[in-house]
C-alpha cells in the first residue's frame, strides 16, 4: 500500500461510539480494550498536531420514540434496560478543550447531527474514522462522508464489529472503495 500524508490542520479524527455500553460488548477481531488503546493513541497524537477530534456517542430518550423503526427481518433492539452511564464516553476518550462531541441517534455521524457543518467551517477535508462497530457506525459514517466529497483514512486496528466476518467485509470490500485502510503507526507517520 501507498504510504499515506495528510494535513494535520485539515484532518478530523471521527471516533464512533466508543462508550461505555458499546465497549462493554465483546467484539472481534480484537477486544474492545484494544480499540479504545489505538482511538486514544490517535486522538492524543493528532490533537497535539492539531487535528480536529470529534468524539461520536449513540443515545436515545428513554421512550425510544426519538430512533429509528423500520420494518426489517433482523431488528436491532436494546436487551432491557440500559443503564444510566451507557451512553458515556469511556475514560480513556474523555473530550479535551477543542474536542466536539456528537450524540447520533443512528447508524452514522452525519445524519441529524452538525457534524458536516463542523467540519466544513474548520476547513477539514479529510476524516480519521475508528471506533465499534466497523459494519454498522463506521461504515455508515464513511459512505455518507464519501457522498460529501471527504477523503477518509479507516484505522483499521482501531476498530471491531461483532464479529470477525463483519469487521472483514467492511475492511475488505467497502472501505478501501471509498478510502484507505490503514494502521495506526502508518496513520501517525504520516500527519504532517
Amino acid at each position: 500500500m501507498a504510504e499515506i500524508r495528510f494535513d494535520p490542520a485539515r484532518a478530523a479524527l471521527v471516533v464512533i461510539d466508543l462508550q461505555k455500553g458499546i465497549v462493554g460488548m465483546p467484539t472481534e477481531p480484537r477486544s474492545p480494550s484494544e480499540v479504545v488503546r489505538n482511538a486514544g493513541r490517535l486522538a492524543a497524537a493528532l490533537r497535539a498536531q492539531g487535528a480536529f477530534i470529534v468524539l461520536v456517542t449513540v443515545s436515545g430518550s428513554a421512550d425510544g420514540k426519538d430512533r429509528l423503526h423500520p420494518a426489517c427481518d433482523s431488528p436491532m433492539t436494546p436487551g432491557g434496560k440500559r443503564p444510566a452511564d451507557w451512553s458515556e464516553l469511556v475514560a480513556e476518550l474523555a473530550p479535551q478543550v477543542g474536542d466536539h462531541v456528537i450524540v447520533k441517534r443512528q447508524w452514522g455521524a452525519f445524519y441529524g447531527t452538525d457534524l458536516d457543518l463542523q467540519l466544513r467551517r474548520r476547513g477539514i477535508t479529510t476524516i480519521i474514522l475508528c471506533g465499534i462497530a466497523t459494519c454498522f457506525g463506521v461504515e455508515s459514517t464513511a459512505r455518507d462522508a464519501y457522498e460529501r466529497g471527504y477523503e477518509q483514512i479507516f484505522a483499521e486496528d482501531a476498530m471491531a464489529s461483532r464479529s470477525a466476518a463483519e469487521h472483514e467485509h467492511a475492511i475488505r470490500r467497502v472501505l478501501p472503495r471509498i478510502g484507505r485502510v490503514r494502521s495506526t503507526a502508518e496513520i501517525l507517520s504520516g500527519a504532517g
